[in-house]
């Protein structure tokens, strides 16, 4: 297993330092060194479960997944599309291990093989087409709840303003970005804790998304506050970042107790045990 982890790290390395120079430096796409890191240390943990029992090669299917693969790097990494050159990386991945272990070994590695989805950068189509609508709806939800408190708020579009501040709910506010990482890190989390109710990991993964949009609102609405009370300059400087941690600390904070309110559904010993990793 690390002789194949190193094969194909070293084939994907040019590729990892472009994105580190490029792709990885943008908001949207800043998580995915931590997911592509988690995806290997998975492997690696997981290497003697992979690895255990009769070895049966699919020597076909094997063959048919990396062409395809190596074909999508070669297109990707010549054309500059990012979405190619990344999504190769689990089909190499995925066709190294049908050759060495068969469908049994794809099996045992699905899940670092489908969490690895979460850093290839999504076309800037898709992503225009996600933006704009989660803009207009952090948007909406910030001025409802803020006028309901009592605040001289008002919307156009995405641009709020409250008092005699203008604020525009930029690409970054949307929420797309923390909507991916938080989704990741509650596969992340679910699999760590190794929960074998599907019915528990749905409700879980599905919550996951409002409760990102959620945390999201109240960035928007703290940002909207600092500046209200303190000024433009301190709403776009330190504070503006700070938001960012009561963002997730908000969203993990949700994602918490939701887990406890599951756990007193589906634990069977007590409200607050948790099933311990098996793998």
């Amino acid at each position: 297993m690390g002789l194949l982890l190193a094969a194909v790290a070293v084939m994907y390395l040019p590729t990892f330092y472009a994105m580190s120079q490029t792709t990885w430096l943008k908001d949207e796409n800043g998580h995915a060194p931590m997911i592509l890191a988690l995806s290997y240390w998975l492997l690696w943990r997981e290497r003697q479960d992979i690895f255990s029992g009769k070895s049966e090669p699919a020597t076909a299917s094997a063959f048919v997944v990396l062409v395809l693969g190596v074909a999508m790097y070669v297109l990707g990494r010549s054309q500059a599309i990012d979405t190619l050159e990344m999504g190769s990386h689990i089909l190499v991945l995925g066709g190294s291990l049908l050759l060495l272990r068969g469908w049994a070994g794809v099996r045992k590695a699905w899940f670092p093989l489908f969490f690895l989805i979460f850093m290839i950068p999504l076309p800037g189509v898709v992503v225009q087409a996600l933006t704009l609508p989660l803009k207009a709806a952090v948007s909406y939800c910030t001025e409802v709840i803020l006028y309901a408190a009592g605040y001289p708020i008002g919307r156009s579009g995405v641009t709020l303003a409250v008092g005699p501040y203008q604020l525009l709910v930029a690409d970054a506010c949307s929420g797309l970005n923390s909507l991916f990482t938080l989704e990741s890190l509650g596969l992340f989390y679910m699999k760590l804790m190794n929960y074998q109710s599907r019915a528990r990991n749905s409700i879980l993964a599905t919550l996951i998304i409002p409760i990102s949009f959620v945390s999201n609102v109240v960035r928007v609405m703290i940002l909207v506050l600092v500046t209200y009370y303190f000024g433009d300059a301190a709403g776009q400087g330190f504070l503006h970042g700070f938001a960012g941690v009561v963002l997730f600390s908000v969203a993990l904070l949700l994602t918490y107790a939701l887990d406890r309110l599951l756990a007193a559904r589906f634990d069977t010993s007590s409200p607050h045990a948790m099933k311990a990793d098996q793998s």
